[in-house]
């Protein structure tokens, strides 16, 4: 009933950890790959290894999460390494999430991934605030075209690109019309909802340490600007760019809008980092629930069909 395809490769569902959570070690890794989850999705990796933030820079809340945690990774060898060893071991579908701290890092990254022997997908994360003073690269529309025009002058795999969320029409115009140019896999929809601030009433202080407590929100306070990017794009994007729904997924309820939004596969992160993997089997548990009391039996009968009023 669960069963969705990407790349045609058959998947037992479509559930997959955002990068970001529960992805940092190859054991985490390994947990993920032993887990329900229909895929998953490396840690993004910049060039070299990063501490991160200083702590605390993540905090769960009541409707979700709040998080400042400066890209801490293993740094991009360290990923590689793992996905091409399964890749020796036969796994047919792999993402490995990247991101540079500069323009020409970017370039570096992906020149590698297409110089190395690694045939899975790589998920290009543009919805990093990577540069001080400037913003997510996303955010900038005339940089996000010019880097992906270099990018693809060499870049023949796989490529997805994440993006941060829109929240003006003009804008879900202006970057599908870009990125309807190039030869995109997918699209992940979305990443944090950047800069919202939490506050211990009882102590009167934020609760994160980086940026005087500013951070990225996750979690149930998002799902409907989620929904709404998801739903944005698969509207304007060419049929053949798949779309990764992220965000707001507490249940399987929120899963199954995400599809019907558009969602080819949908990402769990908040609610990953606080349930562990156990999460993706109650998510598919649940959905299929939903599916049978729809008279759904499979994926492909609503997604995308969400209807809008006469």
């Amino acid at each position: 009933m669960l069963k969705t395809s990407f790349l045609g490769v058959e998947l037992e569902n479509c559930l997959m950890n955002a990068s970001g959570v529960y992805c940092m070690s190859k054991e985490e890794l390994d947990e993920l790959a032993n887990s329900k989850a229909g895929a998953f999705v490396t840690k993004t990796a910049t060039r070299d290894f990063r501490a991160g933030n200083p702590e605390p820079r993540y905090f769960d809340t009541a409707l979700g999460s709040i998080n400042s945690m400066g890209l801490p990774n293993n740094g991009f060898d360290y990923y590689l390494d793992y996905v091409l060893n399964r890749q020796l071991q036969g796994e047919e579908l792999q993402f490995l999430s990247v991101t540079g701290m500069s323009y020409q890092e970017n370039i570096e990254l992906l020149k590698k991934i297409q110089e190395s022997d690694y045939q899975g997908v790589t998920e290009f994360n543009l919805s990093c605030p990577n540069v001080p003073g400037k913003p997510q690269i996303a955010y900038d529309f005339e940089l996000t075209e010019k880097l992906l025009t270099e990018v693809f002058t060499f870049f023949t795999k796989p490529l997805g690109v994440k993006l941060p969320p829109y929240f003006d029409i003009a804008h879900f115009d202006i970057m599908a019309g870009i990125l309807n140019k190039f030869p995109l896999t997918y699209v992940n929809s979305i990443n944090s909802v950047g800069n919202g601030l939490y506050i211990d009433l009882e102590k009167e202080e934020v609760v994160i340490k980086p940026k005087g407590g500013f951070g990225g929100i996750g979690g149930e306070y998002i799902k409907p600007t989620a929904l709404a990017n998801v739903r944005a794009f698969r509207q304007r994007l060419n049929e053949d760019i798949k779309i990764i729904g992220t965000g707001g997924v507490i249940t399987g309820r929120d899963v199954f809008e995400h599809i019907l939004c558009g969602a080819d596969l949908v990402q769990v992160g908040t609610t990953l980092h606080k349930e562990g993997v156990g999460v993706f089997e109650r998510l598919t548990r649940e959905l299929e629930e939903i599916m049978k009391e729809k008279g759904y039996s499979n994926i492909e009968d609503f997604k995308g069909k969400l209807r809008e009023l006469d």
